[in-house]
């Protein structure tokens, strides 16, 4: 029997004290082969995130069947108050599902999901949200700018061009050279040889961004994860177009932008730790800040995903890029 009323029935609202949630994944079972140095990685990562983010962002850890170094670690850091969210599993459900269940249960507008491998640059948070904060209909921005991402699922980005809604041209970046060749070691891709090869930039009340998103590291609008992302489970433990088809593809549907800083403000590490991390390490423990922004935090809503509605997207999408190909061609 009851006896009394439960006193938060009195307490009719929970007030938001933050509007920038960060989900991260971690999966490390065991320190043998390929997962040698990953737990040196992960807590470089996490560390990094601790380091650069403001009083308005909170971290979620999901803890994606780890061995028992992880678990501790991660308690110690929920203890400590390092890291805002702990969510357990005891098996492996799988990276795409652990990370898009646990955005979804998170009430902030903006939601970073970010593997366990980044070293985050301080200033990044501010960096990000400023690029939200100066184009309209922002879906996506990356720490980590890719220069060949123009066609990467950014239709919505080359109609708004084609509209002349946006200032766009190729520019060189010189000063994005080294940090961008970190990037494509750390993927194993073929690096850049001509330091003046041309970018694809935007630019909206004097902000400029690259076009695209890479999905290592990105924060996206809230509301995508309930419009077009598949609702139903994706059941794969990594990869196979997983984060193409819940995370890539639905913010180009959506009609939203997808979009990185100007600058790299984060790199890639992989499941190794090098001499040039450090000094980045270093300068993240500064204490300068840039400032911050006031982001509304509005209530989502469902859309389904119909195979009439994926067919239109895709006839969309290849008329678009036919276009801007037409009317933008490239000189490296």
């Amino acid at each position: 029997m009851r006896i009394g009323m439960n006193p938060q029935k009195e307490e009719k609202k929970v007030n938001m004290t933050t509007y920038h949630r960060i989900v991260m994944v971690v999966y490390i079972p065991n320190e043998e082969g390929f997962y040698q140095k990953s737990l040196e990685v992960f807590k470089r990562c996490l560390d990094s995130l601790i380091a650069t983010i403001n009083p308005n962002a909170a971290i979620t850890v999901v803890n994606n069947g780890s061995f028992d170094k992880v678990n501790s670690l991660l308690n110690s850091y929920l203890k400590d108050n390092k890291i805002n969210t702990l969510i357990s599993h005891n098996f492996n459900i799988g990276k795409i599902d652990a990370q898009i269940g646990a955005a979804r249960s998170s009430r902030e507008k903006l939601i970073t999901l970010t593997d366990a491998d980044i070293l985050f640059v301080k200033g990044w948070q501010e960096k990000v949200e400023e690029v939200f904060a100066a184009f309209k209909n922002v879906g996506s921005v990356s720490p980590i700018p890719v220069r060949t991402g123009v066609y990467a699922y950014t239709s919505s980005v080359l109609k708004q061009i084609l509209l002349k809604r946006i200032k766009f041209k190729y520019l060189s970046i010189p000063e994005n050279f080294h940090n961008y060749n970190r990037f494509l070691e750390s993927i194993n891709w073929d690096l850049d040889t001509n330091i003046n090869n041309k970018w694809a930039v935007i630019e909206s009340n004097g902000i400029k961004a690259i076009i695209g998103s890479a999905h290592q590291v990105l924060t996206i609008d809230r509301d995508i994860l309930f419009m077009t992302s598949p609702s139903n489970p994706s059941l794969t433990l990594v990869g196979s177009n997983s984060e193409h088809n819940y995370v890539d593809v639905p913010i180009d549907k959506a009609g939203k932008l997808r979009l990185a800083t100007f600058n790299n403000y984060a790199f890639h590490m992989g499941n190794n730790l090098e001499d040039w991390m450090e000094s980045i390490t270093f300068n993240n423990q500064t204490n300068e800040s840039l400032k911050t922004l006031k982001i509304v935090n509005p209530i989502s809503f469902d859309l389904f995903n119909t195979k009439a509605n994926n067919k239109l997207y895709n006839l969309k999408k290849k008329i678009v890029k036919k276009l801007f190909s037409l009317f933008y061609k490239r000189s490296v």
